[in-house]
Order: C-alpha cells, then sequence, then structure tokens
C-alpha cells in the first residue's frame, strides 16, 4: 500500500511564488473509521463539522485536533454551512431538505420542496455574507428512498433569501450541478457541474440572481473551496487548484485517491480539511481559507 510519505513528494507547485502548502507539510490522517465522508464546513472559531452520510452522521473536529460526534438522526445530511449565529444549515438529503441544526442539535425546517414538487436532493451550499443560501440539486440516486426517478427533469441552482420560505431558480443550464462557493465579497459565484466536467463563475446581483456566466476551467468537482488568494480549489482525484484566471498551479495527491469535499478550518484557517470516501485528512497550508 502506498504511504503518506510517498504522497507527499506528489505535491508539487507550478511557480514558487504559488506555494500553497506550508513548508515541510504533509498529509495527516485524521481518520478511517467512516463510509463515505462529505460536506466540510467551519465555524468561527476554526472546528469543522462534516458528515458521514451512509451512516446518517455529522462530526466534529476542534481546533485541538479533538474528534466528536456532533449529531446523529441528520436526515442524512450532505453538504454543510455555518451560518453567522453557528447554526450547521445542512443539506438534508434524506427528504430532500434544507435544515437549520443549533448547537443544541435543535432542527429547523427551511426548505422541503420548489413549487410543490420535491427537490432531486440538495448536495452542497453556500451563505452569502448577508445570509442568503445557494445550493446545488443534483439528483443522485439513493438505496433510501422509495422513488426510482426525479420529480423534476432539470438539475438545478437555487437562491433562497435570507429569512424567506420560498427559493428561486437561478441556474437552469447545468447537467449536474454539484459544488458550489462564492467569494467572501458576495460578488461572485462559483458552481462546478460534475457531469459536464465544467466549472462556471457568475457575477452576483443585488437581487441575488445570477449573470455573466463564465467557464472557469473545463474540469467539474464534487466540493469546492476558495483561499485568500481567490485561488479555487476542486476535487475529484486528489485537489487541483486554479490561481483566480483559471490557470492551474497545483495537484495534491491524497492517499485516498478520490477527495469528496474541502474547507480551510483551524484557528488561523491554513488547515485544510479534507473529506475522502471512509477517511478524514488534513494538510497545512501557507495560505488562509475564507469562508
Amino acid at each position: 500500500m502506498k504511504t503518506l510519505h510517498f504522497f507527499a513528494f506528489l505535491l508539487f507547485s507550478a511557480t514558487a511564488s504559488a506555494q500553497l502548502v506550508a513548508d515541510g507539510a504533509t498529509i495527516q490522517k485524521v481518520s478511517d473509521q467512516f463510509k463515505f465522508t462529505e460536506g466540510p464546513a467551519v465555524d468561527k472559531k476554526g472546528n469543522i463539522y462534516f458528515t458521514d452520510q451512509p451512516n446518517d452522521r455529522i462530526w466534529k473536529y476542534d481546533t485541538d485536533g479533538k474528534l466528536s460526534l456532533f449529531m446523529s438522526k441528520t436526515g442524512r445530511s450532505n453538504g454543510l454551512f455555518m451560518d453567522k449565529k453557528g447554526n450547521v444549515v445542512a443539506c438534508a438529503d434524506s427528504n430532500n431538505q434544507l435544515w437549520s441544526i443549533s448547537q443544541k442539535g435543535k432542527v429547523t425546517l427551511l426548505l422541503d420542496n420548489y413549487q410543490n414538487r420535491r427537490f432531486n436532493g440538495p448536495n452542497d451550499l453556500w451563505i452569502t455574507p448577508k445570509g442568503d443560501i445557494y445550493f446545488t440539486d443534483p439528483y443522485y440516486q439513493r438505496n433510501y428512498w422509495t422513488r426510482q426517478k426525479p420529480d423534476m427533469e432539470k438539475q438545478n441552482v437555487y437562491f433562497l433569501p435570507k429569512g424567506k420560505p420560498e427559493a428561486i431558480l437561478v441556474e437552469g443550464d447545468l447537467v449536474q450541478p454539484n459544488g458550489i462557493v462564492g467569494t467572501p465579497d458576495g460578488k461572485h459565484l462559483f458552481v462546478a457541474d460534475i457531469r459536464a466536467q465544467k466549472t462556471y463563475k457568475y457575477d452576483i446581483q443585488p437581487d441575488g440572481s445570477l449573470t455573466n456566466r463564465q467557464l472557469f476551467v473545463s474540469q467539474g468537482s464534487d466540493g469546492i473551496t476558495l483561499d485568500e488568494r481567490g485561488n479555487l480549489y476542486l476535487t475529484g482525484r486528489g485537489i487541483t487548484v486554479y490561481d483566480p484566471n483559471g490557470t492551474q498551479i497545483q495537484k495534491i495527491a491524497v492517499p485516498s485517491g478520490w477527495t469528496a469535499n474541502l474547507c480551510f478550518g483551524g484557528k488561523d484557517r491554513r488547515t485544510l480539511f479534507i473529506t475522502a470516501s471512509e477517511s478524514v485528512y488534513t494538510l497545512q497550508m501557507a495560505v488562509r481559507g475564507v469562508e
């Protein structure tokens, strides 16, 4: 079996000025006790929450490196994001809903349909600085569903204004949208169309609508994230990093091979936390995250 030491040699950078990984850092395995990990999200202190969807659990990895179970019976939560109040906003896949989960485990239903039709299966989300939510709704057939086909023909991206009960369709021309993240100034949104192998960049308008769709890179992704330099991190076979111009600047190999999602955490936001099938990993970075 390949070792973590071997994979450390597979970290490379296109130029010295583009260094992203901290000097001497190697990928560290946190645990491999899971079935399929997803949806990492960071709170204000730098603690990271992530899902083990098949086992219906949300876990917490704190800033001291301690792993603990945050919640079970999570509605088969997938993608997560923390709101400003410290609630975990979750794509609850079991019944195709959006949940808000308090730190005490109280669940508030935010959304469960679009124009009286079930969502395909909310997958990933991003919350704007104003508290509005963008989320992707691809269709992945689950073995715990009774239905065998979606209620809606297309797989879309939706916008849920803060405090509102109904979502707005903002992108309906993608094959299978999955990863999603926005810039910290709330002006731009990235959406990965995983099946089409494309990632797009949009301008966010004051009303939440999306304009000026641009092909950012010809690569799809599951989860995605940004760092303080505006570099975009895509998952799949390891991690691929693109600069703000869409030029690949780094490839990071991950021992499990397949990576589903990632985020920056830790007290200084320089810990890259990676969900990779049965395992989760960390890598110390020279850059900070912006979530």
